[in-house]
């Protein structure tokens, strides 16, 4: 459908295991996941991507000009951090803290704000209905 998927980490892992071609992030930023996978998608190169307005010649020639392309579907999963805070056994505070997510509602709130040109998806269970669509729209094409 011309979708290229670009992913982070573990979800890239998993995604390359089922056979779909992925893209890591790094590969579109130009630096790797660092402090222990806390800085993996915060880069211009990503929220230039998801926040260009398709409609604006002026954000279309900066991406262009600085080779960034459009992310046009903004799909996120966000760390379990009530699941992990609430569990029956505490976990440790740090172990908590880790599950605070940043580049995650970043990327959400980038695509909410750019709404009319990106389709953010963040419950896995809406994944078949937007599959769909996304194919319904790409058969029209």
């Amino acid at each position: 459908m011309g979708y290229e998927v670009v992913s982070t980490g573990g979800s890239a892992s998993t995604i390359e295991q089922a056979g779909v071609p992925v893209t890591r992030v790094d590969e579109v930023t130009g630096y790797p996941e660092m402090l222990d996978g806390r800085v993996k998608t915060l880069h211009p190169a990503v929220h230039a991507g998801i926040l260009a307005m398709r409609d604006k010649p002026e954000h279309m020639a900066a991406l262009d000009s600085h080779g960034i392309g459009e992310i046009n579907l903004v799909v996120v999963n966000l760390y379990p951090f009530r699941a992990t805070v609430t569990a029956d056994e505490a976990p440790a505070f740090a172990d908590g803290v880790e599950k605070i997510d940043i580049g995650g509602p970043t990327m959400i709130r980038a695509a909410a704000k750019n709404h009319k040109h990106v389709l953010v998806v963040v419950d896995p269970a809406d994944y078949p209905k937007v599959g769909h669509q996304l194919f319904v729209v790409y058969l029209r094409a």
